[in-house]
């Protein structure tokens, strides 16, 4: 039997792009959830006719009716609005919020038994908002961040010292915005530490360039990125599915690991059948400790908003 999995959303740019992923792949049969149901329908069966050509035979359906979507294996909730201008941070919090609502009722109704990828902003506090809402166990709950920020990371390592990509690894804890952690003790280049391969300015601007990764798009483009986190929530729903047992970086809720507790932050996860199979603790410095604590208690403040 194929697996099945729903993208909440998937009419826009980020659900369309995991929905397209997915099907490209053949990891699953894809249900394309939007309050825009037309628009979800032309977007599925658009996917659905390009899978001939990828040699894939996974069936792409969209609608507006949660029913579609009932049984499956991970549901990957991407629905939100951006932050407008003279919106406060309160104000997309109790909107985004709300929606979280609306969506969870939904999912839990007619696929309790999935895994939920959150994917919408501000990450870690909705995630936590759905983590409360759906009453699931936190191995069923799994932020998209760390991964993301990870590629961002990376892409900007391997065009500083001109090498592949698939030689370079990255690290990125904490919330999913400014407070994020990038660590370049374990951010790697074929296992040698960029600390040995690069000077601090050159490693501070990737740092920085990381942390702002997302905001440098949005001001180019005018909206936020897509195929990058799309990709992103396309890697974990694999790891997850294929029982890859991959370590990567997600937004789970801490239960005192790296002395961090009831709070989602990204921490490196093992992926595999059950969702989060083990949350990776690695050693940090009392610099990289107190970032990190500075971001987890950036995200507490945010869901202290919204009293979850």
């Amino acid at each position: 039997m194929n697996h099945k999995v729903t993208v909440v959303g998937g009419a826009g740019n980020v659900g369309a792009t995991v929905a397209r992923g997915i099907a490209e792949k053949q990891l699953a049969d894809v249900v394309v959830i939007d309050i825009a149901d037309q628009k979800a329908a032309g977007i599925a069966l658009d996917m659905l006719e390009a899978c001939p050509i990828y040699g894939s035979d996974s069936l792409v359906m969209g609608t507006g009716d949660y029913a579609e979507s009932a049984g499956s294996d991970i549901v990957v909730i991407t629905s939100g609005v951006p932050r407008k201008p003279g919106m406060s941070r309160d104000d997309l919090l109790n909107v985004n919020y709300k929606i979280m609502q609306q969506v969870t009722e939904q999912v839990v109704k007619y696929s309790p038994d999935c895994i939920i990828v959150p994917v919408a902003n501000p990450l870690d506090a909705m995630a936590q908002a759905i983590y409360r809402l759906s009453k699931f166990p936190r191995e069923r709950v799994i932020g998209m961040a760390g991964v993301l920020d990870s590629a961002r990371m990376r892409s900007f390592i391997a065009k500083e010292l001109n090498v592949s990509v698939e030689n370079v690894h990255a690290f990125v804890l904490g919330g999913h915005g400014d407070t994020m952690v990038p660590l370049p003790r374990y951010s790697t280049v074929a296992g040698v530490p960029i600390t040995d391969l690069l000077d601090k300015a050159a490693i501070d601007r990737i740092v920085a360039r990381t942390a702002g990764g997302g905001a440098e798009i949005t001001q180019l483009v005018g909206t936020s990125a897509w195929y990058a986190p799309g990709a992103s929530v396309v890697e974990m729903v694999e790891a997850i599915l294929l029982d890859k047992k991959k370590i990567l970086p997600c937004s789970v809720f801490l239960r005192g690991e790296y002395g961090v507790r009831d709070v989602f932050a990204g921490v490196p996860c093992k992926l595999g059948a059950r969702g989060l199979e083990k949350v990776i603790e690695i050693k940090l410095t009392p610099e990289e400790d107190a970032a990190f604590k500075k971001s987890a208690a950036a995200v507490k403040e945010l869901v202290e908003v919204i009293n979850v």
